[in-house]
């Protein structure tokens, strides 16, 4: 059941991808596994699928002590300073850094255990107060400063788009999202590579597909209702 539903979402994508002439190779499918049990990640595993999304670090250092190495671990969900240490030779990609301070902190750990870091900037393209993420304005800013950090790889942006009933509502948020990544690229700041957008979820991943995502994070379209 699971592999049919991940095979419905790619499906989707790549009709997605069809509509506005772009490659389904282009678009990783995350398959946001939080709060769900390591045998279901598993099933999933053995169907052939690699890139799962965790919120909680301790949830991902526990799956990832339990499963095969070649999964590729991306913690989605916000992240503490006093958690980073757990997590840098861990996670595949960390998707939400939001300040120069985690940002210092995981480069921190990073040297410590001689890893190198792929992140994303968290972006709150849409002003949500109960969202975490730099406001765009602010974002080229800490993208300049933490790029200079050691063993950190800013690899592009994500942001977590409002819940609306209508996903084309979030066409607008997604295509700001691509001009800022655009924008960015275009001041070629050293260690920095505007390649990534993430961003799309269960209830809109298409039109964040039709809008430019590279990563989109589907959770309940794959896993059921939590």
């Amino acid at each position: 059941m699971l592999k049919e539903n991940y095979d419905h979402i790619s499906d989707q994508i790549a009709d997605a991808c069809r509509e506005v002439s772009r490659d389904p190779g282009e678009v990783c499918l995350i398959a946001v596994s939080k709060t769900k049990p390591a045998e279901m990640i598993r099933e999933l595993y053995e169907a052939g699928v690699r890139d799962f999304g965790e919120n909680r670090v301790q949830e991902l250092v526990e799956k990832y002590e339990k499963l095969p190495k070649d999964i590729r671990f991306h913690l989605i969900g916000h992240l503490q300073t006093n958690k980073v240490k757990y997590i840098v030779d861990k996670a595949y990609m960390i998707h939400s850094v939001d300040s120069y301070k985690l940002a210092r902190e995981i480069s921190r750990e990073a040297v410590k255990k001689n890893v190198d870091v792929k992140v994303l900037i968290e972006v709150n393209m849409a002003r949500e107060e109960s969202k975490f993420g730099v406001l765009p304005e602010d974002c080229t800013e800490l993208i300049r400063e933490a790029a200079k950090l050691p063993n950190l790889s800013i690899r592009g942006l994500m942001t977590v788009a409002p819940y609306v009933t209508d996903p084309g509502e979030n066409s607008i948020i997604f295509r700001k999202m691509r001009q800022l990544s655009i924008d960015i690229k275009e001041k070629n700041i050293d260690n920095v590579l505007m390649e990534f957008l993430s961003m799309g979820m269960s209830g809109d991943f298409q039109a964040a597909v039709k809008e430019g995502a590279t990563h989109v994070r589907v959770g309940t379209a794959i896993f059921g209702e939590r």
